[in-house]
Order: C-alpha cells, then structure tokens, then sequence
C-alpha cells in the first residue's frame, strides 16, 4: 500500500478513536523505527512503555518463534506450563501471593477493582487521586481522576472518590464507612509524570493497615523496570495488597497481570472473574523472555544510570531554555514541564527524527527503552536542544 492508500484505508475503515501521526511505520529494531519512506526515527516513546526492551528484541523473538510452533492457545480452564513459570517469576521479582493474567492495564485494574468490592463484603468504595488514570473501560475510567476523560460517558459506575495527589490529610477526610480500598499510581504518567511523597506513601500504608482497606498499585505504566527497580512501590519500602501490570510485560504482546497478596488471593472463586485469552502459552513466554532480557542484560542497572545521565542533559538544557520550568522523573520516566503547549515541540521533533510524547497539554515525556545507549540519549538531546532553539 502506498502511504494515501494507507491513509484513506483508516479513514474508511477504522474507527477514529486515536489522534494519528501522519507516520506508516513498519519495522523497527532496538531504539530505531523507519517508516513506508524508510526514513529513521529514534524511538524515546515506545508505546506508552510497551517497548521497554525497543523493538523486536531478540530474546522476545527468539521465544515467539519457539512457542507459536507448538502452541498458541488453550482456554483457562486447562493449564499451561509458560503461565505457570510466568506466574513463579512476577511473584519471585515482588511479593508472596497469586496472579491473575489478563490482556491490558484496564483489564487488570478491572479485576482489582472487582477482587476489592468481593473482599469488602458490603465496603465498595475506592479512593483515587486527581490527575491519575487506570483506564478507558467504565470502571477503570470511573477511577480515573480526570475529568477529560470522563465527559461524555456518564453515567459511570458509582463508588470511587478522586482527592489531590501527595495529600494524606484529603484521603482521611474522604473515608466512609464504606471504603475499601485506596488506588495510585506511584509516579502518575498521563497526569503530568508527578512522583508520589515517599512519606506520604508510607502514610497510606499505614493508613490503610489501621482501617483494613487494601492498597491498590498501579504499575501498569512504572512495572517492569521503568523505574530503575523491577516495580515502582520497591523505591518506597512498602508492600501493596493489588498490584496491576500490563504495558512492557508482554515485550510487545498485548499481557496484563494482577497480583494480590496472600491474604486475599483467594478471594475470587471459580467463575466470579475471567479473561478468554488472559496468560495464553504465547504471550506468558514472550513475558518470560522480557523478565529474563532485564535480569541478564542488567537494564535495572542501566535504566538507573541512563536515567541519571538524560535528567542531567535536561537540567542543562533548563538552564539555559527558558521554556522549560522543570524536569521531574524517575529511572526512564521522565517529564518535562513546559511554559507553553508541547504539541509543536512534539511534531518539530517528529520532523527531525525523534519520537516522544506531550500529556497534560504542557509536559513532554520521555520513556525511551531500558536498554538505551548513552549515544542515543545524546543524539534525543541534540535533536530537542535544537527544536527548543
């Protein structure tokens, strides 16, 4: 197809949900994508942190290629031996208790909501936060403070109570006697890339064993070494009751996992929750293969070092464009807050060859892979220094 036929194809065909790139792109290796005119981009905006490993890393291939061979799907109600080593690793890397597979974050903070309601037994509602997001679907929108997101799709399913970020005082005023549980994310992407209070973590922790409410970790976005560690909570020395995963777990492959902690892992029984094509043989050892790339490449290591080097070229950068008002992060997730909109900062960036992202209308953001080189990280740099300019 050429890239009008491309084009017109989507304008016919596929419902317009998304705000499109002009951009066809069709292959991709590590950090690099070419599109239909095979012109290179540098990808420091992988998918939302779906390609956490860049593109078509070879261990997620490799592992791919070895399944579908064999077996690409069995229904849930068998068992399957990629899920279950899939299931050891997740609760070897955070904590003791049980996973439930599934195919996105929306779907995993679904299920959480779900296992906290059945746990709550009468209890239902769930506080969250303002600028947070856990979802399109109803729930999971219902949960996500953000009121763009909401309108239009009202009325959504009741219960759920979004106070401000990093205000431990605003989340005791807003319990009830029918609170259940409290939902965050630790760093908050599509709400500007905002870094939870060490303290004010460990305040919901605490809170949260003195009224018997479970605590909620979104790490759809953070998990799986975005951080620097394998989850984000692991930078705050607390435990989660929830955890939910999707996003780079997969290495590309559409995967989402939520974990419960011992205690209340068995609180949903035979048929009260399912995912048809949830942990299938094919992408549970395509996730394998991601958690076995970051342990024996050391991308923990590298996400850390890599992520001090690109905040310090972005505190240089500060320093001397005044656009920038700052830059906030952790490991490889990192945002920069601008003085006016980032949406043609974004697209002069395309034009030249890099690929980030703007969310909450002034903060571009960068999630380049955990393998990032510090030649890449320099030659982004260049490319936004010159834009800025």
């Amino acid at each position: 197809m050429t890239l009008q036929e491309v084009f017109d194809s989507y304008k016919i065909n596929v419902m317009s949900t998304y705000t499109k790139t002009p951009l066809v792109l069709v292959k991709g290796k590590g950090s690099k994508l070419w599109d239909i005119h095979n012109k290179a981009y540098l990808d420091f905006f992988p998918g939302w942190g779906v390609g956490s490993l860049g593109h078509c890393h070879p261990k997620v291939m490799q592992a791919v290629r070895s399944q579908v061979s064999k077996l690409i799907f069995v229904p849930n109600n068998y068992y399957n031996i990629p899920q279950a080593k899939l299931a050891e690793e997740i609760i070897a890397v955070s904590f003791p208790g049980k996973v439930f597979f599934c195919n996105s974050g929306a779907e995993a903070n679904e299920g959480a909501i779900k296992l906290s309601r059945k746990f709550g037994q009468g209890r239902f509602e769930i506080i969250t936060f303002e600028n947070s997001f856990h979802g399109r679907t109803l729930a999971a929108l219902a949960a996500t403070g953000q009121k763009k997101y909401q309108s239009g799709f009202a009325p959504l399913p009741v219960g759920f109570t979004a106070v401000k970020f990093n205000d431990l005082a605003a989340v005791k005023a807003a319990l009830t006697e029918k609170t259940v549980a409290i939902m965050l994310e630790l760093v908050q992407g599509e709400g500007g890339v905002n870094l939870a209070d060490k303290d004010f973590v460990l305040g919901l922790r605490k809170l949260c064993d003195e009224k018997n409410l479970l605590l909620i970790v979104d790490e759809v976005q953070t998990g799986i070494g975005r951080t620097g560690k394998f989850f984000a909570y692991q930078h705050y020395g607390i435990t989660p009751d929830i955890m939910t995963l999707a996003k780079a777990l997969g290495g590309g492959l559409p995967i989402g996992a939520m974990v419960a902690s011992q205690k209340i892992a068995d609180t949903l029984g035979p048929g009260m929750h399912a995912s048809t094509f949830g942990g299938s043989p094919l992408v549970s050892k395509a996730a394998l293969a991601v958690l076995e790339a970051i342990e024996k490449e050391k991308l923990l290591h590298n996400t850390q070092k890599m992520g001090a080097y690109l905040l310090a070229k972005l505190n240089e950068l500060k320093a001397k464009c005044p656009l920038i008002q700052e830059v906030r992060g952790l490991g490889l997730m990192i945002g920069v807050e601008l003085s006016v909109e980032g949406k043609v900062i974004v697209e002069k960036c395309i034009g030249k060859g890099l690929l980030i992202n703007c969310t909450h209308d002034k903060v571009l953001r960068l999630m380049p892979a955990l393998n990032i080189t510090k030649k890449e990280i320099d030659k982004a740099i260049g490319i936004l220094n010159e834009v800025l300019k």
